[in-house]
């Protein structure tokens, strides 16, 4: 059960910029999702939409949105013009993780893209998904 005190879209920066709004669609998508937590604290995955402490979506230190995606996925995407490689430091980059820009790419479907595939990985055929209690 759902602990009651827990809302994730209160976790998320309260700013106003387009960025934290549309990234707090995204946290808002996934909040019906039962296994979906997001990163408290500070630092490295204080933003981050998590399922068993695993990092599937989150918010860069650059102020960047950041989904896990398959190496074969990503490259397409890049390829495509729709994202850049995550560089988490200069010269190093993630082969399996995306930057997707603020306009024109569909951050809930590439989120949700992102967490299907980490249910898959675990090994978990489904999503556990319920209403949310108001």
């Amino acid at each position: 059960m759902l602990d009651e005190s827990w809302n994730m879209i209160s976790r998320v920066r309260t700013g106003h910029s387009r960025v934290d709004q549309k990234f707090a669609k995204v946290v808002e998508a996934f909040s019906h999702d039962r296994d979906v937590t997001i990163g408290g604290g500070k630092g490295f995955g204080s933003g981050a939409l998590k399922v068993k402490g695993t990092i599937f979506a989150m918010m860069s230190s650059k102020n960047e949105f950041v989904v896990k995606l398959s190496k074969d996925r990503v490259d397409a995407l890049v390829a495509s013009g729709t994202g850049k490689r995550f560089e988490p430091r200069p010269g190093s980059f993630m082969k399996e993780w995306i930057v997707l820009p603020v306009d024109g790419v569909d951050w809930i479907a590439l989120a949700k893209e992102a967490r299907v595939r980490h249910a898959q990985q675990a090994g978990k055929p489904q999503i556990n998904v319920r209403p949310r209690r108001l």
